[in-house]
């Protein structure tokens, strides 16, 4: 899930590109190496702003702790900036690990089958066996 795979085979990309870019978000409708249709039932991931806002209330929550500890501030202003500025830049972050934790831990249509990878594992061995004989 770290590596934003696909929850049935752990090989294919479910997004494309960074976390962290200039370009937007593209998510995968389905998994290039499996197949697997991501979006199990039309709305579904709508539940991801759920998960979306616990991961925004922990940020909050340990980012708050943290002013309050290391400032000591009483300002309102100085948390609201804070704030402002976690959620800005936790937001892309929040987008994408909401949609993968509902898709590996939440989505019971969705579950992992190692034949995938051991399949992967066996042509890279075979590849790696043929280019030793090249040489």
């Amino acid at each position: 899930m770290i590596h934003s795979k696909c929850p049935k085979c752990h090989v294919g990309n479910v997004f494309e590109g960074k976390v962290y870019s200039l370009r937007k978000q593209h998510m995968n409708e389905v998994c290039p190496h499996c197949g697997v249709k991501y979006e199990v039932e039309p709305g579904y991931f709508y539940a991801a702003m759920y998960v979306s806002y616990a991961l925004s209330v922990a940020e909050i929550v340990s980012v708050s702790v943290a002013i309050a500890i290391l400032t000591g501030s009483e300002s309102p202003w100085f948390y609201l900036g804070g704030l402002a500025v976690t959620i800005l830049v936790f937001a892309p972050f929040n987008f994408r690990y909401a949609r993968l934790i509902l898709l590996h831990f939440l989505t019971p249509k969705i579950s992992y089958e190692p034949r995938y990878e051991l399949a992967l594992e066996i042509s890279e061995k075979d590849k790696e066996a043929q280019g030793n004989k090249k040489n």
